[in-house]
């Protein structure tokens, strides 16, 4: 009972959207200047003398859309020795999962050096005559996203090789408010997550460099370069910023709403679009009866969510060529819906319409970073008592993040 009442209490504390916020971001020009906006204005002033690498890909633009290297490179006095590239690539063109290789840019001559490819960790060759490394990715609010593990395997070795690293704070584009999920238990620790944050932490980049470096220890030289006019309430729409993709699925500002959503999902043997022209705003199976499915979400009344019936044929993946039946995710309201949630909702609703196959249990743990989710849906538990679980780490957690928040 008291689980409950405080999980409530948490979701009352994060879910208040700020309706000014929301206003102001319809004036005609973007409503948030990016860090890189900063850097770019003034404090590249600071690196003169020093040789410069920068970890971008595609999503890593200015507030115009201008491509954050080019403006960089345009300047002759800063001195860019390295360009380093996450999971996707330079050029954000690399399937998920998929190799990606160094190499040389024809263009530019400087070396793209991959954290995706031979190794993760930036190496001491690979940093030689690099005195400050720039961050500038977009991340997109969710912890098995691997953009914030590259971020910390780059702190690692800033730290290791006395380098300094700048963060250049972008926003997370859904929001900083809502805080959900189980908290990783460290013998879940990959990739797709470090350290002992929840699926959706509602935090920036430069703020969980921050933690990252206090908190979770690394001790790395960091400056954050912040942003201006972002506010916790704001999701992307409200920024007034053009969305550049992230990944070859996450094509649109409101794909980062459901990635949480039905991202978790595909290792129960759910497919979540990917595949489709809708990525990860799907949810279902062959043979799935749409209408009962949809009638089961929608009567649990998710906030700032409608479920409606959908069939779509995969072009790629295990459903290649099959019509699939299920619901299309429809966010009414960006600000108030819980995405982690909607993952336990869509996961209890399939076990109750016999849909409900795990494919690799490990990998649906991991990505989790737990196996009580998965053991609570063996024992018919219910969303709202999978959710009670979550409570306490959440609260220790918000506790933890409130010492490192920029906003």
């Amino acid at each position: 009972m008291r689980r409950a009442t405080a999980l409530g209490t948490i979701g009352a504390a994060l879910l208040a959207p700020a309706l000014t916020t929301r206003a102001g971001a319809q004036t005609g020009g973007p409503a948030v200047l990016l860090g890189d906006d900063a850097f770019l204005s003034t404090t590249w002033r600071e690196l003169r003398g020093r040789g410069v690498g920068i970890a971008t890909n595609r999503s890593g633009v200015t507030s115009s859309g201008e491509a954050f290297v080019d403006a960089v490179l345009r300047n002759r006095e800063i001195a860019v020795k390295a360009l380093f590239a996450p999971e996707h690539g330079l050029r954000g063109d690399h399937s998920a999962g998929a190799y990606v290789p160094s190499y040389t840019d024809p263009k530019t001559g400087l070396p793209v050096y991959s954290l995706y490819g031979a190794t993760r960790h930036p190496t001491a060759a690979m940093l030689a005559g690099i005195d400050v490394l720039l961050f500038d990715i977009q991340d997109v609010g969710a912890r098995p996203y691997t953009y914030v593990s590259t971020m910390a395997y780059l702190m690692q070795a800033a730290r290791e090789h006395g380098k300094e690293i700048w963060v250049l704070d972008r926003p997370n584009p859904i929001g900083g408010t809502l805080v959900e999920g189980p908290v990783l238990e460290p013998r879940y620790k990959s990739f797709v997550g470090l350290y002992p944050i929840p699926e959706r932490h509602g935090m920036t980049v430069g703020e969980l460099a921050r933690l990252f470096n206090t908190t979770f220890g690394i001790g790395a030289n960091l400056r954050v370069i912040p942003m201006n006019g972002w506010t916790r309430e704001m999701v992307w729409a409200d920024t007034g910023l053009p969305w550049t993709p992230t990944s070859p699925n996450i094509p649109y500002a409101r794909t980062t709403l459901v990635y949480l959503a039905t991202g978790l999902i595909d290792e129960a043997g759910i497919n979540n679009g990917v595949g489709s022209e809708k990525p990860f705003e799907r949810a279902g199976v062959f043979g799935m009866d749409a209408n009962a499915y949809a009638a089961a979400l929608n009567a649990r009344r998710v906030p700032g969510v409608n479920f409606a019936p959908a069939h779509w044929t995969p072009t790629s993946g295990f459903w290649a060529g099959r019509i699939l039946s299920g619901v299309e995710i429809d966010v009414a309201d960006p600000h108030r819906f819980p995405s982690v949630r909607t993952a336990v909702e869509l996961l209890c609703a399939a076990r109750e319409l016999g849909q409900l196959h795990f494919h690799d249990t490990n990998v649906f743990d991991r990505d989790w970073g737990t196996d009580a989710v998965r053991l609570q849906l063996a024992a018919g538990e219910s969303p709202d008592q999978i959710l009670s679980h979550w409570t306490p780490g959440l609260e220790a957690f918000i506790r933890e993040r409130a010492r490192v928040l920029l906003y």
